[in-house]
């Protein structure tokens, strides 16, 4: 089987975020699909692995940043590829809150739901959320696809992903993020280089041969 033909689904790039307690915290993911429209309900897919997974278990609720193509890259890497387990992924980050979960700004708009069904999965839980508020930011311009992500920007999918692929690892190229995988084409890395996805500098990247 050719697991590639996976890429060939149309996929957006977002920001699931819910609450630990007190603390705002998430991940980026790609699969989420509108199920119904009346009432509108929203399904994601999140790793069983991922931080916020537990969060929005104990919470019911999950609120959905919809990425544009000028959202800064970076944030991809610091909810992709950290764990908010032991970082605060918001430090830096503009958001708002909107019934009572945060909201990243730097984005097209957001969706809030309340958890209303699960599925366990192998390695990811769905959750089914009844839409409870959404809106537009001024100036949302193009939403990210995950073709863009990977064409245009040039990232790569965390291991934690539903499309992540091993072999994209072996992607002709020059350096490599050894935080989060990124390359980066050229015949010598500048030293004052910063890893768009992740915000690493040019210390984090190895030589691939």
């Amino acid at each position: 089987m050719n697991t590639k033909v996976f890429r060939y689904i149309s996929y957006g790039v977002y920001i699931i975020t819910s609450m630990d307690g007190e603390r705002p915290t998430g991940c980026t993911a790609n699969s989420v699909m509108q199920v119904t429209s009346s009432p509108a309900t929203i399904a994601i897919s999140i790793n069983h692995d991922n931080f916020t997974n537990g969060c929005i278990k104990r919470t019911n609720k999950f609120a959905i940043s919809i990425l544009s193509e000028t959202s800064t890259p970076s944030l991809i890497g610091t909810f992709g590829f950290k764990s908010g387990r032991d970082t605060d992924k918001f430090d830096h980050v503009s958001y708002e809150m909107k019934e009572d979960l945060p909201v990243i700004k730097d984005s097209c708009g957001y969706i809030v739901c309340k958890v209303i069904d699960k599925m366990e999965a192998a390695t990811h839980t769905v959750f089914l959320g009844e839409v409870i508020d959404g809106d537009l930011f001024s100036n949302p311009g193009q939403p990210m696809t995950y073709a863009y992500y990977h064409q245009v920007i040039k990232g790569k999918s965390p291991k934690n992903a539903p499309t992540y692929l091993p072999d994209e690892d072996k992607k002709q190229a020059k350096f490599e993020c050894k935080i989060c995988g990124h390359i980066y084409e050229g015949e010598s890395l500048p030293e004052d280089y910063i890893c768009p996805i992740c915000g690493q500098n040019a210390e984090h990247f190895k030589k691939i041969e």
